[in-house]
């Protein structure tokens, strides 16, 4: 699974994310993206966002917190 993430320290709230995917991405208070949810993500979609971040603080890495079932031997 995959889950976006926003360097939302490095923002400077051009807002072209909130633009283009209001369903994942808003503005916190101080005006700077977050991520809104990581449901449903289509991943063509965030590229284009990565892509057109003009500081480049967006980015899609696997999401490591799903927990794996162990099997006892």
């Amino acid at each position: 699974m995959k889950k976006i993430e926003v360097d939302s320290e490095s923002c400077i709230g051009c807002g072209a994310c909130v633009a283009m995917d209001p369903e994942h991405f808003e503005f916190n208070n101080d005006g700077y993206s977050t991520v809104k949810s990581n449901e449903n993500i289509n991943i063509e979609t965030v590229q284009n966002i990565i892509e057109s971040c003009p500081v480049g603080i967006i980015s899609l890495k696997d999401d490591d917190s799903t927990e794996k079932e162990e099997t006892a031997i």
